[in-house]
């Protein structure tokens, strides 16, 4: 099993400088947010809008402080289980883990569209740039989660299945779902979006942050069946059903509505507003 001993080589920590200890985690948020940006520069110039290199630095940025305190907040409020309400302290201790995507794209939306208003950005069409490069992000975070040992699968006997330490379930082959969410909501999410952002002219506003949400959504809720629920919420109800399951699902329709709308607008890409 392949992937079990690439997972029983590897470490949390990428590399130490005496007290400094640097880890994959935080290299991949560093990596999703540069190469994100990178995306979002290119695909804008593509598109003939007028952005500037200042422009898309201030909205990354913004974009940035959005995704760490939205997806922090969001796992206190949703994953949290009462611990924090004892705990208030550790809420900052972001190097303990801890993260909930749904809360992250939230903060991202409020983060840059903050950035976005101060300058008289188009909105709509910094979400749809964003969202394209949004998948590079998530792919080095699952992969992430995997070198740390965390958001494992259920039991498997399938050839890649991988022995996760400190599962509390002994010496079992579990999925490596984390890995699945990488190829799905990492690597096919962009392949799609980014095929979809160089046709021309420019899909209208709503449609790549509609197709984001939806595509996103039905991934991770059929990933969720095959990935252990967070062990101080285990399943909430019919003995399946989890919470990224009832987070997700809201993704989808809201994604559906948004292409639905984008269809029947058909507002042109847009970079500073008159």
């Amino acid at each position: 099993m392949w992937l079990n001993e690439l997972y029983q080589a590897s470490s949390p920590i990428a590399f130490s400088l005496g007290p400094i200890v640097i880890r994959w985690y935080g290299l991949a948020y560093l990596a999703g947010f540069t190469l994100a940006g990178l995306c979002l520069w290119r695909t804008q110039r593509r598109w003939g809008l007028d952005l500037t290199s200042d422009d898309v630095l201030n909205i990354v940025i913004g974009v940035a402080f959005g995704v760490i305190i939205g997806a922090r907040v969001a796992y206190v409020l949703f994953y949290g289980a009462g611990y924090y309400l004892t705990h208030p302290l550790e809420i900052f201790l972001l190097n303990q883990g801890g993260m909930s995507f749904h809360g992250g794209l939230v903060g991202a939306i409020v983060g840059g569209s903050l950035v976005c208003r101060s300058s008289k950005i188009s909105i709509p069409t910094v979400a749809d740039l964003a969202v394209i490069g949004a998948p590079i992000g998530l792919f080095f975070g699952r992969c992430a989660n995997f070198v740390n040992g965390e958001l494992w699968g259920k039991p498997t006997d399938l050839p890649w299945g991988v022995m996760f330490a400190d599962t509390g379930g002994g010496n079992v082959y579990r999925h490596p779902s984390q890995l699945y969410e990488a190829l799905l909501e990492g690597v096919v999410l962009f392949i799609v979006l980014f095929a979809l952002s160089r046709r021309r002219p420019p899909r209208p506003q709503g449609t790549f942050l509609g197709t984001f949400l939806a595509l996103y959504g039905c991934f991770r809720f059929l990933i969720e069946f095959v990935r252990v629920p967070d062990a101080q919420l285990g399943y909430l109800f019919a003995g399946f059903v989890t919470m990224g399951q009832i987070l997700s699902l809201p993704l989808v329709v809201i994604g559906v509505i948004l292409l639905i709308v984008s269809i029947k607008r058909n507002r042109p890409q847009v970079g500073h507003l008159e």
